[in-house]
């Protein structure tokens, strides 16, 4: 799925950075970055422009070959992973910031990926979040999936990632405009947090 998604390049979500990555990703502290089901790249690239180390990682490799050429695109470097989220290893203490923009993934992974975040990052690490949450599907706006066991909400994000120390974990009311699949109304949950 991913794959034909991102074969009509960056037309599924554009090239723009995501709106609260752009707002808070210069909270995190220098080193290397990881932005986790990267898509396209756009978050990656825009981190990369701030002069971070950024690895990008996602399960589909052409949504990779595309983060490469929009990071050539730009005049930064993006390290490509494909990878899928069951199996990778985070590293501990590795990583001074994790991304993670609209990773919906199954419940159980979900918590298991969360976890991992914690302990691969480094003391004094930041932790970016944005998920759709349930009460998105009450909304007009088009985006994130439509069962709601794939969202999440402020108190899941707490409970998931005990031992962090959140700045902002919040429900926003926003409208989203990143391509095709992300467009009007929505309800977000959003996170900014610390190790």
């Amino acid at each position: 799925m991913w794959n034909e998604r991102y074969s009509n390049q960056f037309e599924s979500y554009g090239t723009e950075p995501n709106d609260f990555v752009r707002a808070v990703g210069s909270a995190i502290p220098d080193g290397p970055v990881l932005v986790i089901a990267a898509g396209e790249g756009r978050d990656a690239v825009f981190l990369a422009e701030l002069g971070y180390d950024v690895t990008a990682m996602d399960l589909s490799d052409v949504g990779m070959a595309n983060t490469a050429a929009l990071a050539k695109r730009r005049g930064v470097h993006v390290e490509t992973m494909v990878a899928d989220l069951t199996d990778f290893e985070f590293g501990r203490h590795k990583w001074a910031g994790i991304v993670s923009i609209w990773a919906h993934v199954p419940p159980e992974l979900r918590r298991e990926v969360h976890a991992k975040c914690v302990t691969a990052l480094q003391p004094g690490g930041a932790f970016i979040l944005e998920f759709y949450s349930p009460n998105h599907l009450m909304l007009e706006g088009k985006g994130g999936p439509p069962n709601d066991a794939l969202l999440l909400t402020p108190d899941q994000a707490r409970e998931e990632l005990a031992g962090l120390t959140f700045v902002l974990c919040q429900e926003a009311r926003r409208d989203v405009d990143e391509g095709l699949y992300h467009q009007g109304p929505s309800a977000t949950t959003q996170v900014l947090a610390f190790h």
